[in-house]
């Protein structure tokens, strides 16, 4: 219901999404309980009014997986006009987390970290998007 009235109303939502990698490389997912909750996605949220991005991500990373986000810096933004006509501009934001992901068995049901070469199948399509533009960045 609330993203219909999104839609009615055109809102212009700001999120991020934390694209978390571990010293070896992998990357961090998790699966929520209640939105996709069969596939895996990259921990983030919205953000609150006034509130700074790179602060969303790491509020993010240790709500939904228990970890601390190091060195965390934008590589970008990915705008998504969505289907009942409201907006969703993502800020992605990168860095090294420190801590084993832990899920908080409430929101987040798992939460564990996967080489970027060998996501789980049931990764969301979000998340590879995230990682191209992410391999863009370190070039």
């Amino acid at each position: 219901m609330r993203l219909r009235l999104w839609g009615l109303l055109r809102r212009e939502i700001e999120g991020i999404v934390v694209l978390g990698f571990a010293d070896d490389g992998r990357l961090l997912l998790v699966r929520h309980s209640y939105h996709l909750p069969d596939q895996w996605l990259v921990p983030g949220g919205g953000l609150a009014h006034g509130e700074d991005p790179v602060h969303a991500a790491q509020r993010e990373c240790f709500e939904e997986a228990g970890c601390i986000l190091q060195n965390p810096r934008r590589i970008g933004q990915i705008v998504r006009h969505m289907p009942h006509g409201w907006t969703n501009h993502i800020t992605v934001i990168t860095g090294r987390i420190d801590g084993t992901p832990t899920a908080d068995g409430r929101e987040i049901v798992a939460a564990a970290l996967h080489h970027p070469a060998a996501l789980p199948t049931r990764s969301h399509a979000g998340v590879h998007e995230y990682l191209a533009l992410w391999n863009a960045s370190e070039r």
